[in-house]
């Protein structure tokens, strides 16, 4: 069966996007014991399909800011895997300089702005991007990403509102594991659905629990579209289940928050698998997914390499560039 030319290459863009987080993410885990990496990790397995598919319906002049679980953002965005593991590994190649780490990375010059350790810290910051683009009149989108925990943050429902009020060019996109930390949204939430709070501000909601890239990417296209046509604000709700621990490499589900059985529950879905399933079932051949992999396996293999090899920053890089505006 013949590959559909646009539906096929789009498929083979957001496997490759969903393979190369994932990959990198099992790099990290295949290496970290060796405390070789001088960053904790928030991992990001579990929610690829939602950066895979948010990032593809963006243009590359589209900017995007995100949370300390940042690592399949910033590779769904940019595609860079080199100058991000020489940031996991503090070095001087890395985005930084290898001074930011895991959890501050940054591409602006690929629409990556920036990323915070600190919940809900960027929502504002997004609401500005997008103002200053409307501003600017540069039919550019802005695209910021929080966890369900941040919604409990004053700060969201005033960037939601000032967003709705200025019907600013920007996408809210809630990346929801029912989880803040260890803490289920039972515990947490005085309401019984965020949605329909949203749904009374003026502006276009869409709401989804499927691990399908494609189908994530099918959403975001039409809200994209709509918004820009009826000049309004979008809110995306996206359900995923994360994999590991809420910081480190592990499982922890003998934590006592959170049963083993719903993880299984999830992995049937599996993004990275069901996107790979949708290529053969396309017509593309094992041969030619494998091919894929191997590549970005490659990819990997080289830049955690080069990553090891590189230097670290010399000393005086830690008193370089602390204040605005100030000259390397």
């Amino acid at each position: 069966m013949p590959v559909n030319k646009i539906g096929g290459k789009l498929n083979i863009d957001l496997y490759k996007k969903l393979y190369l987080i994932r990959r990198a993410e099992q790099g990290i885990i295949d290496n970290y014991a060796s405390d070789a990496m001088k960053t904790p990790m928030h991992m990001s397995m579990g929610e690829e399909a939602i950066v895979a598919g948010v990032c593809q319906a963006l243009k590359k002049n589209d900017q995007v800011l995100g949370t300390y679980r940042s690592h399949a953002l910033y590779l769904a965005k940019t595609g860079d895997v080199t100058r991000f593991f020489a940031e996991m590994y503090g070095k001087v190649t890395g985005v930084a300089d290898g001074k930011a780490g895991s959890m501050h990375l940054s591409s602006p010059e690929n629409g990556y702005l920036m990323s915070s350790a600190i919940v809900a810290t960027t929502i504002p910051v997004a609401v500005g991007v997008a103002y200053a683009n409307k501003l600017k009149k540069n039919n550019a989108m802005t695209a910021v990403f929080f966890g369900d925990g941040a919604t409990e943050g004053g700060v969201f429902w005033e960037s939601l509102n000032f967003a709705c009020l200025k019907k600013l060019p920007m996408l809210f996109v809630c990346e929801d594991n029912e989880l803040a930390v260890h803490t289920d949204l039972q515990t947490r939430h005085g309401y019984d659905s965020l949605d329909k709070i949203v749904s009374q501000f003026n502006c276009l909601s869409f709401k989804s629990s499927s691990t399908d890239a494609g189908v994530i990417h099918e959403i975001t296209v039409k809200a994209i579209q709509e918004a820009r046509s009826q000049q309004k604000t979008v809110f995306l709700h996206f359900d995923y289940y994360r994999y590991l621990e809420h910081v480190g490499i592990n499982e922890d589900f003998d934590a006592g928050y959170r049963a083993r059985k719903d993880f299984l529950k999830w992995q049937k879905k599996d993004p990275v698998w069901v996107g790979r399933e949708k290529l053969i079932a396309s017509g593309l051949s094992e041969a030619r997914v494998g091919k894929i992999e191997r590549e970005i396996d490659e990819r990997v293999t080289r830049a955690i390499s080069e990553a090891e090899e590189a230097e670290f920053p010399a000393r005086k890089e830690l008193y370089a560039n602390v204040f605005h505006g100030e000259k390397k």
